[in-house]
């Protein structure tokens, strides 16, 4: 039979043990600890296409595709902006489109001055 005295050691023994070893896992990346720095927050994508390609794949659209929306449209001009709450959008010569920040600016005030620009007055 076991005393408790040596129950005691063994357990006190089994959880150094852990605790030594468990150290070692995150600071070598073990348990996905990550160098030592446990990150529980969001984290950043990996630098692949496969997901995006994926997603093309998967769609279905009989006349133009939007690249960076993925919205089926008449034509490439008629693509939606990415995030047109902070965006203008601009249609140019030959059927292309531009998305520009407002950056501040009030109501078309990013399209004249897109427009200045295209003219070389800015």
């Amino acid at each position: 039979m076991f005393r408790p005295l040596a129950l005691l050691a063994l357990a006190l023994f089994a959880a150094m043990a852990n605790a030594q070893f468990g150290f070692f896992d995150q600071m070598f990346g073990g348990n996905g600890g990550g160098g030592g720095q446990q990150n529980n927050g969001p984290q950043n994508v990996p630098s692949d296409s496969a997901w995006y390609r994926g997603s093309v794949e998967k769609m279905y659209c009989d006349k133009y595709l939007c690249p960076d929306t993925l919205a089926c449209v008449h034509f490439p001009h008629h693509c939606p902006c990415p995030f047109p709450a902070i965006e203008d959008k601009m249609e140019l010569a030959e059927g292309h489109r531009l998305c520009a920040s407002r950056g501040g600016f009030k109501d078309g005030e990013t399209a004249r001055k897109i427009e200045l620009a295209r003219k070389g007055m800015l």
